[in-house]
């Protein structure tokens, strides 16, 4: 989290948040790359309560996150049920020092526990249940309408982080221009019913937790109207990204194959494959690489960069500009 943004939630904007869910005191960090996310608790119960900058999300792109995963729960998937707070609102509003805002939205936690992508629980049952899970998530929500008070989550094309002349080092213009041309061609593609519509769009294993038996899904901050086939990609990127050293790339495009083949087994349990997606799969990639390339030059300032950070910006800088996707499928 940027660090002036960091420094507007004080103890006084955190008081307000828990006394406006009805909780205790007591509350432990978890995450605060793009939002705050705490462990909280009511009456000795485990909550999560994540908190949201006023510069990264509106209460509008909030209430229309929410609501959608409101749905899927009454469908019965595996996500976190959203809570009220004791005026009865599902996002709650603290104004800062400096006249920004704070959003505040409370959930269930979720059961099970994290799965680390060298874990022993890393494997073609996970996948298998993985795709299963994104499967039903698309099908479901091909029925699901936003009520006509909420504004709809964003298309993919509104991301800012898509402004790549605005987050890229200003003398990197070819890495600019392959990464606009991407665009280009990915807003070529056909888009329907079958095919397109709105998805989680972060579903690594670091926004699930899972039980042996099923993945317990949280973080839809990034939910979006995107191609089904993009959902798809996320899993298979990062789950190469932080498994498989950059240096080893057969052994990166053989663990891939072999993840999509379990993934792909699930998938088709709950949902009808899209068109196109094996083809569409490499530019989703490509895609990934390069919004990710923006949100390391956002979120992490120069002098702020590890030697891990600076390694991971070279290796997706290379892939950016010789147009080449993180693996090989075929």
């Amino acid at each position: 989290m940027e660090k002036n943004i960091s420094m507007q939630l004080t103890d006084q904007v955190m008081r307000e948040m828990l006394t406006q869910f009805n909780l205790e005191n007591e509350f432990s960090l978890l995450g605060d790359f793009e939002n705050f996310v705490y462990e909280v608790s009511r009456d000795g119960t485990p909550f999560i309560l994540r908190i949201s900058h006023s510069s990264h999300r509106t209460k509008e792109n909030l209430i229309s996150e929410l609501d959608w995963v409101g749905y899927l729960f009454e469908k019965s998937l595996p996500v976190p049920q959203v809570l009220e707070s004791k005026s009865r609102e599902k996002v709650i509003k603290v104004q800062a020092g400096d006249g920004s805002f704070f959003f505040g939205c409370l959930y269930t936690k979720a059961k099970g526990g994290p799965v680390q992508v060298r874990s022993e629980a890393f494997k073609e049952p996970l996948f298998k249940v993985w795709g299963r899970t994104i499967g039903k998530m698309h099908n479901v929500t091909k029925s699901y309408t936003p009520p006509k008070c909420i504004k709809p989550r964003p298309n993919w094309q509104e991301d800012d982080l898509l402004q790549f002349g605005h987050y890229y080092p200003v003398h990197e213009k070819e890495l600019v221009k392959n990464a606009k041309e991407l665009v280009e061609t990915i807003s070529s593609f056909p888009a329907n019913h079958e095919t397109f519509g709105l998805v989680h769009s972060d579903l690594h294993s670091g926004n699930f937790f899972y039980d042996r038996k099923q993945i317990h899904v949280f973080d839809f901050d990034d939910s979006v109207y995107h191609w089904f086939a993009s959902d798809m990609a996320i899993p298979v990127y990062y789950s190469v990204l932080y498994g498989i050293p950059a240096a080893q790339q057969e052994k990166r495009n053989e663990f891939a194959r072999r993840f999509l083949a379990s993934f792909i087994k699930g998938y088709e349990m709950e949902n009808t494959l899209p068109a196109c997606w094996q083809k569409q799969l490499p530019y989703f990639f490509r895609l990934r690489d390069a919004v990710l390339y923006s949100v390391l030059h956002k979120k992490i300032a120069a002098e702020n960069r590890n030697k891990k950070v600076n390694a991971l910006l070279d290796e997706i800088r290379t892939r950016i500009r010789a147009k080449e996707p993180i693996v090989t499928l075929g």
